[in-house]
């Protein structure tokens, strides 16, 4: 039994234990909020006891074994650090920290501490990405990855008038590029590694965070092109291009229609059955680490984030996005 205590007590922490009950190893055993009425009422919620207001008391807790960060991006590295400084595994919301610096520390801390740090970019683990992954060589030599993910944020109409969330402020170290441009490029580096150069195009609000962007990635024999965005929709499917076909991904953000449509006109459904509560595969993976005493896991790995960081760092340098946390 793996016991979490999870902190950040909004509708993506409830996801999270949703996902996870579904396996016989995962323990809700405390949750954290800056509010004790707060961490107390999301706690009942789901029959925990155990509450904290304070990050070093819970941090210190012999009541938990890992926690789950779904704080705002700006808090991640040093809450994580809190913790693996305190012998506790990090399961941690992307993006996992607001640039490379950052995320150095927090990965410094985890091999010295020993301890598994991952980030919970759940599409990576999910069984219709794995068999993209399985089935890659069918469409011959890739050519291009094609992603998109443009989701109009329920906030942007407050940010219309007047009202900076969250999710539109840079001290949080947000952004349409942070919050779901990441969705794409964390898969494409999971399937092709390091880009050789980057050119990032996007509209920055005046609160200083992008609302949208665009990216196109060089790579020796292939290219990427990216599309994201917080301010517009988009219904578009993200493809792998080969030379014997293509695989189309209906979300790339949660994969749950893939087929490859050949070239000679055929098409082969290759998707899977996953369960709905699909954060299950992010928990379950990060259990086996703990469990099995590993501290990377293969396809959501430290180098693999780190890559991912690197990009997201150069994207923002040329749209011109600077967050605090950057000085």
């Amino acid at each position: 039994m793996v016991r979490f205590g999870v902190v950040g007590t909004n509708w993506i922490t409830e996801a999270f234990i949703k996902g996870a009950s579904h396996h016989k190893d995962f323990q809700l055993s405390a949750v954290y909020s800056r509010a004790e009425d707060r961490a107390a009422e999301f706690a009942s919620k789901f029959g925990v006891d155990t509450i904290f207001t304070d990050m070093e008391e819970m941090a210190k807790s012999d009541a938990i074994d890992a926690v789950y960060l779904a704080s705002p991006n700006s808090m991640h590295a040093s809450q994580a650090i809190t913790f693996m400084e305190n012998g506790k595994h990090v399961l941690c919301e992307k993006a996992i920290a607001s640039n490379s610096r950052e995320l150095d520390e927090m990965i410094k801390s985890a091999k010295d501490h020993k301890v598994v740090l991952m980030e919970a970019l759940k599409s990576t683990l999910m069984p219709n990405f794995k068999a993209v992954q399985e089935n890659l060589d069918k469409i011959g030599t890739i050519r291009r990855y094609f992603a998109s993910y443009c989701q109009y944020s329920s906030r942007y109409d407050k940010y219309k008038e007047g009202t900076v969330l969250n999710a539109f402020n840079p001290e949080f170290s947000a952004g349409s590029l942070m919050d779901i441009g990441i969705y794409c490029i964390y898969p494409l580096v999971v399937l092709f590694g390091e880009p050789k150069s980057i050119q990032a195009n996007g509209y920055v609000l005046e609160s200083g965070v992008d609302g949208e962007g665009s990216l196109i990635l060089k790579y020796d024999e292939m290219d990427a092109v990216i599309m994201f965005s917080k301010i517009t929709d988009s219904a578009l499917p993200s493809e792998i291009h080969g030379e014997n076909g293509n695989i189309r991904i209906d979300k790339i953000s949660t994969p749950e229609k893939v087929e490859i449509l050949y070239r000679n006109g055929k098409s082969e459904d290759i998707s899977r059955e996953q369960l709905d509560d699909n954060m299950f595969y992010e928990a379950e993976e990060f259990i086996t680490l703990i469990q099995q005493g590993k501290l990377e896991s293969n396809n959501n790995s430290l180098e693999n984030s780190r890559i991912t960081m690197k990009i997201l760092d150069e994207a923002r340098s040329q749209m011109g996005v600077r967050f605090p946390s950057d000085r």
